[in-house]
């Protein structure tokens, strides 16, 4: 008998080729989120959250509501067995159709109430994955089910999100991970998993089974015995610069890019397991706080890592902050602790601390601060004691922290960016253009103060008066981690990864670049396409005397945008097309010896 599943939401069709790349909206159907669908011989049939369930003739051109007899319009699962129908609901259990949708009967026994998650058909068999019930199993088209849960970790809040099939062999994706049956069902394996439990999809390609997992992508090669990681899009808690690399810390471990942010290549050889919530560099030593495994040190640039926790008593490492030869770990209960020799021992620094979640250190002249759950706290003595600095905080979980010259700058859960100009002495919110109050961090260009929210990033050069969201081309805003390199803000998502922007395209030119770049570049207009103008951007090592040329296709010049001497850093030219006939044309610069030619296109 013809096997067919539908589960929940992997885009694993995504590794089959079509014959075309763009997506054509059908017409309908509207009656909620549409969770599953079905294709019984040309008719499609979709499920919806509290509209019932659609059928398609038409391959989706027009759709109508089939849902005679159906007495739970939350349809979360479909499946099809040769002429047959099922339907699996939120709380009405399972109904099954035998006439195309006409008319739907119920033919569910088992326990009442129970949300339906997935709907397997394979052989003379059918599977139900529910919420709360573990599995179930029909022999006979569903007249009757009995529950096969021996092995497999049922609990009330266990969630079997998806079943499927390879050769022999049944699969269940479940809240609690994955679950190998290979006897129908009548008992269940956890495989070895190695990521996150919680797994919410399966699909299979030949003898290739794919999970997705908690930001991840996984695949088995062997019928589930073990398990590889193919793709990651696990949330970004923190970035950090070490010379011209950038590392990037999250649920996946450490990421390394060598240019500028364009690959990516993980750096976990010897890293303690768990999250890496922080990253700090302090000389040529790199550190990686995790969320259980305490704090890594590397000291060849992430090619490997070794655990230093001598005297740390919390393994949650939330922020790290350096002071001259002294390195401060700030931890989720265990406060703050110090190290006088590179990690490799620490002491707890807590005196007068009321709180010992601390989510974040800086240091400001010969001040350390710390925020925490409990307000911000100051030390002038190196973390030997401590002292509340809460004047004028209206909010006291206060989740970052940066300085720029004489201010400190304060994000906070809830009451939005705080500063003072006293050493902490009072506070006063600056929160005017920001559209979210619950900042996770900063980053700090000169004048120039970036701030990472649930909204995306926003920019003040007027020290808080007023802030300018820089959010387009995201595609999710919301920012947990943000630095500086070179050119460049990378910004660390939950979900998307890391992203890039250069800082000419937000903030003057003359304040971009504090520090000498290490290489000439000429980077890609913006934008482009472009009408009339756009903006081109370049950095120097040194001073040259440099020349930008713009030249139509046939090398025809077309405009000199810059001839003349230009001190190093970053600088920002604009060039108006206006009078120019739409068409591809080039720009190049000279600079000593360093040529480098880049296309635009002007639109109209």
């Amino acid at each position: 008998m013809r096997t067919q599943s539908i589960c929940l939401a992997l885009a694993i069709v995504l590794l089959c080729p079509f014959a075309s790349a763009q997506w054509v909206q059908t017409n309908g159907p509207e009656g909620g989120d549409v969770a599953s669908f079905a294709v019984s011989g040309t008719n499609l049939f979709a499920g919806t959250r509290g509209g019932g369930i659609f059928l398609s003739t038409n391959n989706g051109a027009a759709w109508t509501p089939v849902n005679s007899g159906l007495t739970d319009l939350f349809v979360l699962c479909l499946a099809v067995s040769g002429t047959d129908i099922f339907a699996g609901t939120r709380g009405g259990g399972i109904f099954l159709s035998t006439d195309n949708g006409s008319s739907w009967t119920p033919v569910y026994s088992g326990p009442t109430n129970v949300e339906v998650l997935s709907l397997l058909v394979t052989g003379a068999n059918i599977f139900a994955g529910t919420h709360g019930g573990g599995i179930f199993r029909s022999t006979n088209n569903g007249s009757s089910w009995t529950p096969v849960n021996s092995g497999f970790t049922n609990h009330p809040d266990s969630l079997v999100w998806c079943l499927t099939v390879c050769g022999t062999n049944l699969f269940a994706a479940t809240s609690d991970g994955i679950f190998r049956s290979t006897d129908e069902g009548a008992s269940w394996t956890p495989v070895n998993q190695p990521t996150f439990k919680i797994t919410l999809s399966l699909a299979v390609c030949g003898t290739t089974i794919f999970a997705g997992a908690w930001w991840h992508i996984i695949r088995s090669t062997d019928g589930g015995s073990s398990w590889a990681v193919v793709h990651s899009t696990g949330l970004t808690f923190s970035i950090a610069v070490s010379g011209t690399d950038v590392f990037a810390g999250g649920e996946t471990g450490v990421l390394r890019s060598t240019d500028g942010g364009s690959s990516w290549t993980p750096v976990n050889s010897g890293l303690t397991p768990g999250p890496v919530s922080s990253l700090a560099v302090s000389d040529k030593n790199i550190f990686a706080g995790t969320q259980g495994g305490g704090v890594s040190r590397s000291t060849n640039n992430g090619s490997s890592w070794s655990a230093v926790n001598s005297g740390l008593t919390n393994s949650c490492v939330l922020s790290f902050a350096v002071n001259g030869t002294n390195l401060f770990a700030s931890t989720y209960v265990g406060g703050v602790f110090r190290s006088t020799n590179d990690g490799s021992t620490w002491t707890p620094a807590n005196s007068g601390l009321t709180s010992r979640r601390v989510n974040s250190l800086v240091v400001s002249g010969g001040n350390l601060f710390a925020g925490s759950g409990n307000g911000l706290f100051r030390s002038t003595n190196d973390g030997s004691t401590w002292t509340p600095v809460n004047s004028g905080l209206t909010e006291l979980d206060a989740w970052s922290l940066a300085v720029s010259g004489t201010n400190l700058f304060a994000g906070t859960g809830g009451g939005g960016i705080f500063l003072s100009t006293n050493d902490g002495s009072s506070w006063t919110p600056v929160n005017s253009g920001l559209t979210d109050l619950y900042v996770y961090s900063f980053a700090v260009s000169g004048t120039n103060i970036f701030a990472a929210t649930r909204e995306g990033v926003f920019l003040t050069s007027n020290n808080g008066s007023s802030w300018t969201p820089f959010n387009t081309g995201f595609a999710n805003p919301c920012v947990y981690s943000l630095t500086l390199s070179g050119a460049n803000l990378f910004a660390g998502t939950p979900s998307s990864g890391v992203w890039r922007r250069l800082l000419a395209e937000m903030v003057s030119v003359h304040d971009v670049l504090r520090e000498s770049p290490q290489e000439i570049k000429l980077n890609q207009n913006y934008p482009n396409p472009f009408n009339p103008s756009t903006n081109i951007t370049y950095t120097l090592p040194r001073a040259s005397h440099v020349i930008v040329t713009v030249y139509d296709i046939l090398g025809r010049e077309v405009s000199v945008l810059v001839n003349e001497r230009r001190e190093a850093g970053v600088h920002e030219v604009q060039f108006d097309g206006s009078g120019l006939a739409s068409g591809m044309y080039m720009y190049r610069i000279e600079a000593g010896n360093f040529v480098q030619t880049k296309k635009l296109l002007l639109l109209r």
